[in-house]
């Protein structure tokens, strides 16, 4: 009697054990690559999965967007300038079958692919546009890794540029460009400012040179406002015209006073 229970609880330690080498369980965002002695089966998953054991063998594949820390890479611009530019990239797997298959480890494999890629594609830029232009650069990064990685069954979506690091003394050279570039934009935009003054100017002066009685009150609005300063000192030029026609009515009224000059 002994006997019989103790076999009947081996039979039930054997069945369990058999049962829990049979049973998989892949959650919604996992699949299960099958392998059957040794060749590719089917993928499998999610929910229950059933494997014979010993015949079959099952590994697992995560379906989720991975982040990938790329690590600080040395990069020669086309300029032949060296920084120190890091990124961080988003990808996942569509096809479980040639993400086991085609590569050993495909994060690994990914990861190296962007160090490379990430030093090669850069070094095809000068230093401007990794500062300037970040957006195209990751555009065309991402546009190499995916079609590298496409028959790995990976799905590169998204490649940002996090940092460009650059030694001191690229970093004073480019402040100086860059104070140069405002005292530029400064000139540039004074002398813009000086030709509306001038032509402003010249219209103004066409415009008085139509009504002499014109510049005469022009003459007389500056002299009022030289009045009112406080200088002890004023020196106020007094236009020709002025002194013509006040020549002329003095003449006039000298003339008128004294009647015409007697005949010979």
């Amino acid at each position: 009697m002994i006997e019989l229970q103790f076999g009947f609880m081996s039979l039930l330690l054997l069945l369990a054990l058999l049962l829990a080498a049979m049973v998989r369980i892949l959650r919604e965002y996992q699949r299960g690559v099958v392998f059957q002695l040794g060749r590719f089966w089917k993928v499998k998953g999610p929910g229950l999965v059933l494997l014979v054991p010993g015949i079959q063998q099952m590994v697992r594949v995560d379906l989720r967007t991975v982040t990938l820390d790329v690590p600080t890479q040395d990069v020669i611009s086309r300029d032949n300038v060296s920084v120190k530019v890091n990124a961080v990239i988003y990808f996942r797997v569509v096809d479980p079958e040639r993400a086991i298959i085609q590569v050993e480890n495909f994060f690994e494999a990914t990861s190296q692919l962007a160090q490379t890629t990430l030093r090669s594609v850069l070094g095809k830029h000068e230093l401007d546009d990794m500062l300037a232009e970040r957006e195209r650069l990751n555009l065309d990064i991402q546009q190499v890794l995916d079609a590298a990685t496409d028959a790995w069954g990976i799905k590169v979506s998204n490649v940002e540029i996090k940092h460009v690091d650059l030694d001191e003394s690229m970093v004073r050279a480019i402040a100086r460009q860059a104070e140069a570039e405002r005292e530029r934009r400064a000139k540039i935009i004074h002398a813009e400012g000086e030709l509306q003054a001038s032509e402003k100017l010249q219209q103004a002066a066409g415009i008085l040179a139509q009504q002499p009685a014109a510049i005469q009150l022009r003459y007389l609005q500056t002299l009022s406002g030289i009045a009112s300063d406080r200088s002890s000192l004023i020196v106020f030029p007094l236009p020709v015209e002025l002194l013509h026609a006040l020549g002329s009515h003095v003449s006039g009224s000298v003339a008128g006073r004294d009647g015409p000059a007697p005949r010979a």
